[in-house]
């Protein structure tokens, strides 16, 4: 497709964040700076006045409006398929790059023809250090993570350029071919999994992820769902059950339910049994009770 010199097409999803997407269009100008870019806005029904805010601030910036809120997915993909650059940097709303950051993961995406998809070190608000690189969900991994055989990524430093199974979907560069060769977002989930299934595809299609330590961008996450957190807690879990479904069948969505209920039942009779101790006791009676409430839902809860 003719890219009409833009080397970069960076797109955001808008919904009820007014004041932070804000920011992160000031943060993503700056990162932009001296790359041929465009930057497309997709604006899922916002109610906070989003709209007219980016329109007065941002006037260069592509922005679409949803009449509806069509999800993370649906969302990008609009964009995706408008978006004339060599590669597409898919940033939350929330997340804020610094200034060469864009730069660092555009260089290595020119130096590695192999690789589809490349995501930075992500830091929380307070400069720590945010877990962005998962193994894709599975029956397998679900038992060891919840015998405490395994930990995923989490140990590792996050220091290192590393291939990893997938990174999650606040802010990603992926190469025009590899959307081309593997489509878009699978529109069937809604918010959450989205990101782990499309790489899961890459993946299979012989295109390789990579985690980038010397691009940092800021994370706050959860910032369109931060009033509605029963309902994000439900899309979650329900994405995931529908990724168990697509890639492992109804058996493997079985058994990575039963690991969950497992897992959740022996932490809820650790943390009952630490609410004895006087200091912790509410802090431990708290995280007893997400643990059983999570139980039920993961051994009663069946939608899919």
């Amino acid at each position: 497709m003719e890219t009409s010199g833009i080397t970069i097409s960076a797109i955001v999803i808008s919904y009820n964040t007014c004041s932070m997407t804000l920011d992160c269009l000031a943060s993503l100008r700056a990162a932009l700076k001296g790359i041929p870019s465009e930057v497309i806005v997709v604006d899922n029904d916002s109610k906070d006045g989003s709209v007219a805010a980016i329109r007065e601030k941002f006037p260069e910036v592509q922005l679409i409006e949803s009449k509806s809120n069509s999800g993370f997915g649906a969302a990008n993909n609009e964009a995706m398929r408008l978006a004339k650059g060599e590669a597409f940097l898919l940033l939350n709303s929330d997340a804020f790059p610094e200034e060469t950051s864009i730069a660092t993961l555009l260089a290595y995406l020119h130096e590695h023809p192999r690789v589809g998809v490349v995501g930075p070190r992500l830091l929380n608000g307070d400069g720590s250090l945010q877990v962005s690189c998962h193994p894709f969900p599975s029956p397998l991994f679900a038992w060891r993570e919840n015998l405490w055989l395994s930990t995923g990524y989490s140990r590792w430093a996050h220091d290192t350029v590393r291939s990893v199974d997938f990174l999650i979907g606040a802010c990603l560069l992926v190469r025009r071919a590899t959307y081309e060769e593997v489509g878009g977002f699978d529109e069937t989930f809604f918010m959450y999994s989205e990101e782990a299934d499309w790489e899961r595809r890459m993946r299979d299609a012989g295109w390789d992820r990579v985690f980038v330590p010397d691009a940092r961008v800021t994370h706050l996450g959860g910032a369109s769902g931060a009033k509605e957190e029963a309902r994000i807690r439900r899309h979650f879990f329900e994405s995931l059950d529908h990724y168990e479904r697509k890639h492992h069948g109804l058996a493997g969505l079985i058994a990575f339910r039963m690991a969950m209920v497992a897992g959740c039942a022996m932490r809820s009779i650790l943390w009952a049994a630490v609410s004895v101790l006087p200091p912790r006791r509410e802090q431990a009676l708290a995280k007893a009770r997400k643990h059983s409430q999570l139980c039920l839902r993961q051994a009663f809860h069946w939608s899919t």
